[in-house]
């Protein structure tokens, strides 16, 4: 598929600085485009490349006013770009069709229009799945789970019973919904289990990334809230809320009952301790470890997670405790010094 560029900039709602009549025939990242690709810069980082690059044209911010190449201006350059892949380089992916002859399904499952059931997937009984949704192959789903519609749940995902998923949900690969919250107790140094009865909700548009866990409540519900992201390798624990619109980077991990907020970011390799509260629009930075409730518009990072310019500080001051304990060391050598004149002229005067 080709395109001028004035069709490119009215799909987009964008500004051409240049000429309008390039043709765009292919889409690409900044460093890796050639001539008659369309490209993108969001970030000012990357700036420089614009002038490098062989793209024909470069989709950017309004902040840019000029350019080597013809440029279109946009309000979000990343989310026009996005749009632009979906028309230059469609997906040629063919989603499955109609029940494979060897998928289990159990008594009185409900299915609606246009389900797709692949190979070997195992559905228990009393479950609901609606309208368009596609469950790949090897997928298995707990009795009385009920899946909204327009779902994709790709291979080897596990779904426990009384599951509840949303509307317009993907699940990756190898993730595990609804297991068993990790609740024991200790008696004379023995592990008793204790049951965990609840369910989990995920509510629409949510993606969950490959190999996520999300434990079921102890009692009541653990939640996923509309709009958010979770990334790969991300545990969530018993009867941990998470508000709309957040974002849970890669190999993060939040204990149970902890309560996120709305529009939360939490970075990789973040650990958050249970039965606290994270505000809305909280920002979590990479590799932090939150042990204490952060109020609503707060960035933290570092462990414990503090305010983040507090952090810096403290990490900048680490980096010099090399030179400061070569200081120490000298002013101690000094102070020995002097003691030492002192007590000799002591003596002397004595003498």
């Amino acid at each position: 598929m080709q395109k001028t560029l004035k069709e490119v900039a009215s799909l987009i709602n964008g500004e051409i600085v240049g000429d309008e009549n390039i043709i765009v025939t292919g889409i690409c990242g900044i460093k890796e485009a050639k001539e008659g690709d369309l490209t993108f810069v969001a970030n000012s980082r990357y700036l420089p490349l614009m002038g490098h690059t062989r793209a024909s044209a470069i989709i950017t911010s309004r902040d840019v006013k000029t350019a080597s190449k013809t440029i279109i201006r946009t309000e979000n350059p990343s989310l026009a770009f996005a749009k632009m892949v979906s028309l230059l380089a469609p997906n040629e992916v063919r989603r499955p069709k109609g029940i494979h002859p060897t998928a289990i399904i159990g008594d009185k499952v409900k299915i609606g229009k246009n389900v797709a059931i692949d190979p070997y997937a195992v559905i228990e009984d009393n479950v609901e799945i609606k309208d368009n949704t596609v469950l790949y192959a090897g997928v298995y789903v707990g009795h009385h789970t009920k899946i909204g519609k327009n779902c994709i749940i790709y291979p080897y995902v596990i779904i426990r019973e009384r599951v509840v998923i949303g509307d317009r949900v993907v699940i990756h690969g190898g993730t595990v919904i609804g297991s068993d919250g990790f609740g024991f107790s200790t008696v004379q140094g023995v592990h008793h289990r204790i049951p965990q009865i609840g369910t989990v909700i995920i509510e629409d548009d949510v993606e969950i990334g490959a190999n996520v866990t999300i434990d079921r409540a102890r009692f009541d519900k653990t939640i996923i809230g509309k709009g958010t992201k979770i990334d790969n390798l991300v545990q969530i624990a018993h009867n941990v809320s998470i508000g709309e619109n957040s974002i849970i980077v890669a190999q993060s991990g939040i204990s149970g009952s902890a309560n996120i907020g709305k529009n939360v970011t939490i970075a990789g390799q973040s650990g958050v301790i249970g039965h606290i509260t994270i505000g809305d629009n909280v920002v979590v930075a990479a590799q932090s470890g939150v042990t204490k409730s952060i109020p609503s518009n707060t960035c933290v990072s570092g462990y414990p997670a503090k305010p983040h310019v507090l952090a810096k500080k403290i990490h900048a001051f680490t980096q010099n405790l090399p030179s400061l304990f070569k200081k120490v060391k000298q002013l101690e050598e000094e102070i020995a010094k002097l003691k030492s004149n002192t007590n000799d002229e002591r003596r002397t005067t004595n003498d």
